[in-house]
């Protein structure tokens, strides 16, 4: 079964709007839109060939959104994600503006005593380092509830497309 160009388009686009929308919405019920950096960076973008033959669909995001979506293991903490921390620890200075953000600034410890705020941001470094990021898959989420809305036949000529792809991409590879 053929699909028309002109459905097909605005079946994608329909997909890229559900999918930046559930991305967003995921992000804020989640509580890790503290900046909105990272909320207002999700979005798409579609191309079309002048024929309608071909179409391009790209998502995008500030890069710590990957990380946020799939999560980083830490040193002590294990998560199944293609990310971790080995040997080199975050910057304890790019958690300043969060904590301020947050509302950690001036803080105690269960003394009563204050806590300096760099000393916190290196504690919460060195946390971050240990436990890693927990997957939100904020994103991810969104992509694969967005797909199963698509229809049928759609679903069908993008999986062949997928696979096309990749046997093309092994069998070039490897031939050296």
């Amino acid at each position: 079964m053929l699909v028309n160009p002109k459905n097909l388009e605005k079946a994608l686009n329909d997909f890229g709007k559900y999918v930046v929308q559930q991305a967003r919405a995921n992000l804020t019920r989640k509580n890790k839109n503290v900046s909105k950096e990272l909320y207002d960076s999700i979005q798409y973008d579609l191309r079309s060939s002048g024929t309608g033959v071909s179409f391009s669909l790209d998502f995008k995001m500030e890069e710590y959104g990957e990380y946020q979506d799939k999560g980083v293991s830490g040193v002590k903490k294990k998560y199944n994600t293609p990310y971790k921390y080995t040997n080199k620890r975050p910057p304890a200075k790019v958690f300043d503006k969060w904590m301020v953000r947050r509302g950690l600034d001036g803080i105690r410890d269960e003394k009563g005593r204050f806590i300096p705020r760099k000393s916190l941001a290196f504690i919460i470094a060195n946390s971050v380092y240990n436990k890693g990021i927990k997957p939100s898959y904020f994103f991810t989420r969104a992509f694969t509830l967005g797909f199963k809305r698509l229809p049928q036949e759609v679903r069908e000529a993008f999986q062949l497309d997928v696979q096309e792809f990749l046997e093309f991409t092994l069998k070039n590879n490897f031939k050296e």
